[in-house]
């Protein structure tokens, strides 16, 4: 028997698609397998706590306590995004303070502790050794145990996707591992995947951890319970998760039909750092699974989590849609620039593409490995407004190849294309720490952790991290056309609920 387990802390508005993936072939391998979605239950957990001494603000979000769980789980809560901030903001501040741990910080979306950080080794194991000193300790304590009684596991598999699980996922292992001594430890996930992929990598958690897993999980774990054999295809299934449950108007079914990224080129990019290979279902199947899942759970949403949707499943979702609204990353090609298409899209159901332009400037965007045209952008941009299909556009500034002119070339094309975008994700490059394209510049420590996915360099245009910042704060978020855009984001969920206001 395995045992799967999510752990705390990510946005808690759908299940984890890699456990999902996981589930689904291992049972259809004949493999008896259990899932314990912690982040979510752990979650639910401190929301039924009493905040200590609570303030006048804390009192009004507990008297509304079930309120606002009605409205964020109702499609009426997304009518009124300021009815929506409220509500959220309540359930933010309910999670906060039902946190007895004072230096801990807990809120919808991040967990963080200042004694401890999810970049060193030694912090997670201490954070394993210690594992009573997380405000989860009161859920697990009690629930991994009723687990191990029903399902008897050998072994127990930890998904690890975001460092904002890391503490809670070690400390969850340090407890099984006193515990239940006969019990092994897997650990994968997609942060687990990056770590081992830096050449200059030492399982530092031998002794507590029996098997370290990068990539896709499914045949280990295979081979680990001895049924052999090699996973004909990998398949999801959300049978096991309390779809009802998560903060969401219906159920969110997140989805990828593919591992790694069909591009490949963009320089600086983690999954070409990683030599993530790029492993695609065929379109016309990845549409029929997308419509098997819709028809089993009756979504509200479908989310494609692929790193971008390929054109090739792009075309066969606007004739073979997943009978239910979608949305998913892409990335811009001239076939989005095609208003008949994108009418196609709209039809099928999209309701919103994540777009990654990253840079305003035509230089920028050459020099980063991008293979887009920014004109060819900007008319994909009023073709997907004019079809009625939601844009969130993702900018990426302080690149190597950016200055401050180039910046400021990106305010430009994004006050002029504002109209056409209805949310922005403004963020800050950094230099992944594998990547071979870094060895062109001088580097330094940015964070202080032997499992850092990033390191520090020198811009060879001195556009530092500093400086990028107070471009944005000062000058980029307070333009008039680029303040709107920015109103427009849920707090916390973010992209995760965007899609739900699209249309408004």
């Amino acid at each position: 028997m395995i045992l799967l387990i999510n752990p705390p802390l990510v946005k808690p508005s759908e299940p984890p698609p890699g456990i999902a993936r996981l589930y689904g072939t291992l049972r259809a391998e004949g493999a008896a397998c259990a899932v314990i979605d912690a982040n979510l239950e752990g979650i639910l957990h401190l929301f039924g706590k009493n905040p200590p001494d609570p303030d006048r603000w804390t009192r009004r979000a507990v008297r509304n306590k079930s309120r606002n769980f009605d409205l964020i789980r109702s499609p009426q809560g997304y009518l009124d995004l300021q009815h929506y901030k409220r509500a959220v903001s309540d359930l933010n501040r309910l999670i906060g303070k039902a946190v007895e741990i004072s230096r801990v910080r807990i809120t919808l979306s991040d967990y963080q502790d200042p004694d401890l950080s999810p970049v060193r080794s030694a912090d997670l194991l201490m954070a394993a050794q210690r594992y009573e000193n997380t405000p989860f300790h009161e859920y697990f304590s009690k629930r991994i145990p009723r687990a191990m009684e029903l399902h008897l596991p050998d072994i127990v598999g930890i998904s690890l996707s975001f460092l904002s699980q890391a503490l809670t996922a070690f400390s969850i292992i340090g407890f099984i591992k006193a515990r239940y001594e006969r019990v092994r430890i897997v650990l994968g996930g997609s942060l687990v995947t990056s770590w081992s992929s830096n050449p200059h990598w030492k399982n530092p958690f031998q002794g507590l951890i029996d098997h370290v897993v990068s990539g896709p999980g499914e045949q280990p774990l295979l081979d680990l319970a001895g049924l052999g054999g090699r996973v004909a295809r990998k398949r999801f299934s959300y049978e096991p998760f309390a779809l009802r449950d998560y903060l969401a108007p219906g159920p969110i079914l997140p989805y990828s039909a593919s591992l790694g990224c069909y591009w490949n080129r963009c320089a600086f990019c983690p999954e070409k750092a990683e030599r993530v290979c790029y492993e695609p279902l065929p379109p016309k199947s990845a549409a029929l699974e997308a419509r098997r899942l819709c028809s089993q759970s009756r979504p509200s949403l479908v989310h494609f989590v692929d790193s971008a949707i390929s054109p090739a499943l792009l075309s066969e979702l606007s004739k073979n849609p997943p009978c239910a609204p979608w949305y998913g990353f892409v990335r811009v090609t001239k076939r989005l620039a095609d208003e008949e298409f994108c009418r196609a899209l709209k039809l099928s159901g999209c309701i919103m593409l994540k777009l990654g332009l990253e840079s305003g400037d035509q230089g920028v965007v050459d020099s980063e490995g991008k293979g887009m045209d920014l004109s060819v952008a900007a008319r994909a941009l009023a073709s997907l407004k004019k079809a009625g299909i939601g844009t969130y556009v993702y900018l990426l500034f302080g690149t190597p190849s950016e200055s401050e002119n180039e910046a400021r070339n990106t305010l430009d094309f994004t006050v002029r294309h504002a109209p056409f975008i209805d949310f922005l994700n403004l963020a800050i490059f950094n230099m992944p720490v594998n990547s071979p394209d870094a060895e062109r510049f001088a580097t330094a420590l940015h964070y202080e952790g032997d499992l850092s996915l990033y390191t520090g360099f020198s811009h060879p245009k001195g556009w530092g991290r500093l400086k990028v910042r107070r471009f944005l704060d000062a000058e980029f978020k307070k333009h008039p056309a680029i303040a709107r855009i920015l109103l427009n984001e849920p707090p916390f969920f973010t992209s995760n609920h965007a899609p739900l206001f699209v249309g408004n």
